[in-house]
């Protein structure tokens, strides 16, 4: 930072983490470096995945007709050069789960019809009403008022399609280590939800308002349910087009929208304990409006968000599962001193990673001065420590223990000269 410009510390703690991202980048455009990696590559039995997803790519890449052929090409031929530039590659080689969701679920509209299973209308309301004693889902619907209609359509029709980029890009900025498994795990939730959905077709809520319960053909169009009210009252169209031309009309179970709020909110909790009650007061909002505008049952939901925490038990290491999202621990809660002094609310300061400068410049806590009033930076404020002195002459007790003249416990600390042992 140039000398004479002093920025707030949380302010201060984004452009660290930025530049620190920043510099762990690869910034290489050669494609021999990345062959020089893949031969150095020790492959194991996990590699073994991405055979699965190059066979799920030539099998809905050929079944693709919009792009035809030749265009369509272009397409593996793109994602090739990203994977050879090493730049471009660290992004997408760890994203590649997420692609083979999208490539699904575009292609999978162009399945023959006799070749699909047949809809199911009648089973998610039974089984809502026989697990739930009523469906849930039509009775959220029976009143409605604008502003509600705001309230659920703000998470369920902007804030989602948005929310797992801003997450990533903090998790990029300020938990490294668990974006490749972020990455991962909702790359392959979305996988095996749109799976399920393809070999499980389900009409969601509005085919029952519109249709009834009678039998439902692969050529009905997509409805926007709740959403049209949306339109209406900003005089637009544009969710009753987007829904109308879905790839996959019929995908009710599991809830993909529950699933992500899920995985969202689990992912905050773990990496960052302080927001754990807004991303589940978020989730809550944002279950209730999947059922508000008429897009899924109750049943969906929960399918959704037992998805989403499997994939979430099953990718996340443990590690990271209890917010060690840095390679160092939380050295405030590893050597009992004072934490952090908080404030109201959640603050930009919570994001920030312990590796990243703070404030006061880290010092090895080894060689901080024992008298905290001789401490650096406690003029500004900076924080206080306790049994700074005690730990410190603690650390590592039993690897020093054996040298002359010097113990942790005595109260004669050191003797000089030395006394001869030998």
């Amino acid at each position: 930072m140039p000398p004479g410009i002093h920025l707030a510390g949380p302010l201060r703690s984004t452009i660290n983490a930025l530049i620190a991202a920043v510099n762990r980048l690869d910034k290489s455009f050669s494609p021999a470096d990345t062959i020089s990696k893949l031969h150095a590559h020790k492959f194991t039995f996990k590699d073994s995945i991405y055979i699965l997803h190059i066979f799920s790519a030539v099998f809905w890449l050929t079944l693709m007709d919009v792009p035809p052929f030749p265009y369509k090409l272009a397409i593996p031929v793109l994602y090739a050069i990203a994977l050879l530039i090493p730049f471009t590659s660290q992004f997408f080689v760890p994203a590649t789960p997420v692609f083979s969701w999208v490539l699904m679920f575009y292609s999978n509209q162009f399945l023959p019809a006799d070749h699909r299973p047949a809809v199911h209308v009648v089973l998610l309301p039974t089984l809502e009403s026989v697990l739930y004693g009523a469906n849930i889902s039509d009775i959220l619907t029976r009143f409605t008022h604008p502003i509600l209609d705001i309230i659920a359509w703000l998470p369920y029709g902007v804030i989602h399609y948005t929310f797992p980029l801003v997450l990533a890009a903090f998790l990029w900025l300020f938990r490294p280590p668990a974006l490749r498994v972020f990455a991962q795990a909702f790359g392959y939730q979305n996988c095996i939800g749109v799976f399920t959905q393809i070999v499980l077709p389900c009409a969601a809520p509005w085919y029952e308002i519109i249709y009834g319960l009678t039998p439902a053909a692969y050529g009905t169009p997509g409805s926007a349910g709740g959403l049209g009210r949306i339109d209406e009252l900003f005089g637009g169209e544009g969710y009753k087009r987007t829904f109308a031309s879905s790839p996959l009309v019929f995908g009710a179970f599991p809830s993909l929208h529950a699933a992500w709020v899920t995985l969202e909110a689990l992912f905050l909790s773990a990496m960052w304990p302080s927001c754990a009650k807004w991303a589940w007061g978020y989730a809550a909002v944002l279950y209730w409006s999947t059922m508000y505008l008429s897009h899924h049952y109750l049943i969906d939901v929960v399918g959704g968000a037992c998805l989403a925490t499997a994939c979430f038990y099953f990718f996340v290491p443990e590690e990271l599962r209890n917010g060690n999202g840095n390679a160092a621990a939380d050295k405030y809660e590893r050597y009992d001193l004072e934490g952090r002094r908080g404030g109201f609310g959640v603050g930009i300061e919570e994001f920030a990673s312990d590796s990243t400068l703070s404030d006061e410049e880290e010092t090895p806590i080894a060689y901080r001065s024992p008298n905290p009033a001789n401490a650096q930076g406690k003029g500004k404020g900076g924080r206080g420590h306790r049994h700074t002195a005690s730990i410190a002459s603690l650390i590592r007790a039993d690897e020093r223990a054996g040298e002359d003249g010097w113990s942790p416990i005595t109260g004669g600390g050191f003797v000089f000269p030395p006394e001869n042992r030998r």
